[in-house]
């Protein structure tokens, strides 16, 4: 039988996907977790507190339930499969596909409502959502904003989801394949053609490759890209897929600075840089 959820919210929460655990600990809400994803890496201190008992795609369902969870939250439609499995297994499962930064803040505002932590969730994102502003604000005085390629995997070669290529708007970059970041699963994002992202002469080519390495020297030696800006003057650099790629705290924070930093050194040597071809 299935612990009561009392007024206070869920009391044994399982995380299936980072964010949820990242989120539960800035809220001050750890307590409440009793199970967590294996990829967890935020805070680091989680994996030495809680067990870990799924993958991405798959977990321990008889470990999950004999930890008696009132919650069990998960992330994207990805997850479908286990979700039914948990389902079925008598468990009550919350699976949110966010997508874009307004739906990140709305989950995140979910999450903390049902643990009862909304004055603190508020003040967070109140504070993240001034950081932005800032950001912005700074980026909107640069003469030019770099073009940014933003590749999630390569091969195949697919770019930025919708809240990745949003946080490069704001971090002051432009998303070179804006038409791709609206379609919301990984298959629609492929890009088909290896050289349109050549085509397209990013300024900039950042690499989160969802847990394995990027190896910028293997892009800048794709056929035909030699004459890309970004190959010509130095500019692949990797973002660890766990501060942009998780759809919580770690990608408004950390994945955006990291994204702004590079964006401002661009800028700063912006009248130096060759002239592109319009894309």
């Amino acid at each position: 039988m299935l612990p009561a959820v009392t007024s206070s919210g869920p009391q044994r929460i399982v995380a299936l996907t980072e964010e949820t655990t990242e989120w539960l600990y800035l809220l001050g809400e750890e307590r409440r977790l009793v199970g967590i994803s294996g990829y967890t890496v935020r805070p680091r201190r989680a994996r030495q507190e809680k067990p870990r008992v799924s993958a991405f795609l798959d977990g321990r369902v008889d470990r999950i339930v004999e930890l008696e969870p009132d919650l069990v939250i998960g992330f994207s439609d990805m997850q479908a499969a286990l979700a039914d499995k948990l389902i079925r297994a008598g468990l009550n499962v919350l699976v949110t596909n966010q997508r874009s930064v307004a739906e990140i803040f709305a989950t995140l505002r979910l999450v903390a409502g049902l643990v009862g932590a909304h004055e603190r969730a508020e003040g967070w994102i109140a504070q993240v959502q001034a950081r932005h502003a800032a950001i912005a604000a700074a980026a909107a005085r640069w003469p030019r904003r770099p073009r940014v390629y933003f590749e999630e995997w390569d091969e195949p070669m697919i770019s930025a989801i919708r809240w990745v290529s949003e946080l490069v708007a704001v971090a002051g970059g432009e998303d070179v394949f804006p038409e791709l970041a609206a379609k919301p699963m990984g298959r629609d994002r492929v890009v088909s053609d290896p050289l349109e992202p050549a085509r397209r002469a990013p300024d900039l080519i950042v690499g989160s490759w969802c847990g394995k390495h990027f190896r910028p020297q293997r892009v800048a030696a794709r056929p035909g890209w030699a004459e890309v800006p970004a190959v010509r003057t130095g500019r692949l650099h990797e973002i660890k897929s766990c501060d942009i790629l998780q759809p919580g705290p770690a990608a408004l924070t950390d994945g955006l600075e990291q994204l702004h930093r590079l964006c401002s050194e661009w800028a700063a040597d912006a009248p130096r840089a060759p002239a592109h071809r319009d894309a």
